[in-house]
């Protein structure tokens, strides 16, 4: 196993990593080689095969890990936070997530199988090259060519699936609501159960249902790379950039950037200088 600390990424090829406490925020980006094996996740039982990959966001909710003597596996997990962070305004890795926490595997052809492996390979050799100047933007580039390989492989398979019932209906409209940019302006869990003529316990079960986090966590995830555009256009100043976002106050925009960008948006800014 490789791991590098300051962004907590690691490199393995022994599936049980995903068992490992030190990874619980991490999402695991899997690739079966060989064998057979099966798990329980989110409640429900998943089989793999040859040329399987297999997306876990929830590892604490990974159970009863079963493999064959010649199972094989390559694994890469980062934190959370640093992959969506990392992500550029694109919306379609929040209903992807949707998707693979119903469902975590996707069947890859062995073309495919040998693209995925390439990005992690990539990943797995950069791994101990933390002096560089640039690394955390060299990571965020390779995690970012993996991850858009996954949605690309995700569309393929996927594509014509549909979930017609009023719950997935319900989901599916409030993920399209957020792939508009309302969240701009509009980031309050109410105002969304309203649009959508359902209340909002209601919004919030079907959503912690389907995907296993909040509404809350989906709102701030397609806001954070709104806000990263704002802050990175220095023509804008703080005070602007809190009207245009419909902040209550710049105290407020202030404290939101401390806890979803980990620092102030001075700080942001600077470090961006």
């Amino acid at each position: 196993m490789m791991i590098l600390k300051d962004f907590d990424l690691a490199y393995s090829t022994d599936i049980h990593m995903i068992e490992d406490e030190r990874f619980s925020h991490c999402i695991f980006h899997i690739i079966c080689m060989g064998g057979e094996g099966s798990f329980v996740y989110n409640e429900s039982c998943f089989h793999i095969n040859k040329n399987d990959l297999i997306v876990i966001s929830r590892p604490d909710e990974v159970k009863n890990i079963a493999v064959t003597n010649d199972f094989r596996i390559e694994c890469f997990a980062a934190n959370a936070h640093f992959l969506r962070n990392s992500l550029p305004p694109n919306n379609y890795s929040i209903r992807g997530s949707m998707s693979l926490y119903q469902d975590p595997i996707i069947p890859l052809s062995a073309e495919n199988a040998e693209k995925f492996l390439a990005d992690i390979h990539h990943l797995r050799d950069r791994l101990g090259e933390k002096d560089a100047i640039f690394y955390r933007e060299i990571m965020e580039s390779l995690c970012l060519t993996m991850i858009y390989d996954i949605f690309e492989f995700h569309t393929i398979y996927y594509r014509n699936q549909e979930h017609v019932d009023h719950a997935n209906y319900v989901v599916n409209e409030f993920l399209r609501m957020l792939s508009t940019g309302i969240t701009r302006t509009q980031r309050d869990a109410s105002y969304f159960a309203d649009q959508l003529h359902v209340s909002l316990k209601y919004l919030s079960r079907v959503v912690k249902r389907a995907t296993g986090e909040t509404i809350t966590s989906y709102v701030d995830r397609a806001t954070i790379p709104i806000l990263r555009k704002y802050l990175d256009d220095e023509r804008l100043s703080l005070t602007q950039i809190s009207d245009i976002m419909n902040f209550t106050s710049l105290s407020y925009f202030s404290r939101y950037c401390s806890k979803h960008l980990g620092m102030t948006p001075s700080k942001y800014r600077s470090s961006k200088a």
